[in-house]
């Protein structure tokens, strides 16, 4: 277990933007996490479980709490035969994907992309072209707030879109149960009348829309609001938060150093010496502009950590 003190955050963020951690703890195995939680506990902190910071927004004035790093022994993925396969919360997501991918199996390949977590994946049940994390989870295995080991059935885990169980609890007194490991039943690709090639040409096909439509030479965090459940009076079945951000006239508009991506309208970037305050400034001013033109809520998928003020 590694313990830093007054971390920068920028170091750990996809927007390369935050100030420092009171602690940021690299944990190895359960030892160590159960380890960080009494650190927190006693100096009287709040804690993060951080995947690989691809969702988050960390304030410019950084987070008095510990930050706690999946690591080591949180990042194993281990076949159990027949498709099913027990993965770290530590894993990166496109690793599992290419890994199951290679083997011949289908689920989840065109999430190799998403950059975050197995944990972080599970956390937001991450889906892409189709494929949501969710469908093809079979167990999730947590250290609840009690600090015992239990697993969860699917149904336990309140799989809905970019949402869980998990993501439901963490605003609440005691927080989200922390997800250690998740297992997974994947289909033979041969049983749907494919091959690791077609496998192969379906990721590459969405690998290649991902380059031509997102910003991802620029650091963002992806998609910022989350998809509408319905559009607009006017356009009752247009339910992408980048159409009406871009109808709103805000595509390429700027505040300090963080831009609405003038390629993907629902893509706050950091164009630049951004603060986070510019960017969580930008995403208020979307939300407020859309409401104003179109009557529509966009909710912030992005997660904000630390104090912002106001």
């Amino acid at each position: 277990m590694v313990i830093l003190e007054n971390e920068p955050m920028s170091a750990h963020t996809s927007f390369k933007v935050g100030g420092p951690a009171r602690f940021f703890v690299r944990t190895e195995h359960t030892d160590d996490l159960k380890s960080a939680l009494s650190l927190a506990r006693e100096k009287g902190l709040s804690h993060f479980i951080l995947g690989n910071g691809t969702n988050l927004l960390v304030s410019d004035k950084g987070y008095e709490g510990v930050v706690i790093c999946l690591a080591g022994g949180f990042s194993k993925i281990v076949g159990l035969g027949s498709g099913k396969f027990n993965v770290g919360a530590g894993t990166p997501l496109g690793r599992f994907a290419r890994h199951t991918l290679k083997q011949g199996y289908a689920g989840i390949h065109k999430l190799a992309g998403i950059p975050g977590t197995l944990g972080g994946a599970v956390y937001m049940n991450a889906g892409a072209y189709g494929q949501e994390i969710g469908s093809c989870c079979t167990q999730v295995t947590i250290l609840d707030n009690d600090g015992n080991i239990r697993e969860l059935s699917a149904d336990e885990c309140g799989f809905g879109y970019r949402q869980s169980v998990f993501s439901k609890c963490a605003g609440n007194d005691k927080g989200a149960e922390i997800i250690l490991s998740a297992t997974f039943q994947l289909q033979d690709a041969a049983s749907l009348g494919k091959t690791v090639a077609d496998l192969e040409t379906e990721l590459a096909e969405c690998m290649a829309k991902r380059k031509a439509t997102q910003p991802l030479n620029m650091p963002n965090a992806g998609s910022t609001f989350k998809r509408l459940d319905v559009g607009a009076a006017a356009m009752p079945t247009q339910v992408a938060p980048g159409y009406y951000i871009e109808q709103a006239g805000l595509k390429g508009f700027r505040i300090g150093g963080a831009e609405v991506s003038t390629l993907h309208a629902n893509f706050i970037v950091n164009a630049g010496s951004a603060t986070a305050q510019d960017i969580k400034n930008l995403s208020e001013l979307v939300q407020s502009k859309v409401a104003e033109k179109f009557g529509i809520k966009l909710h912030r998928e992005i997660i904000l950590l630390g104090d912002f003020g106001g």
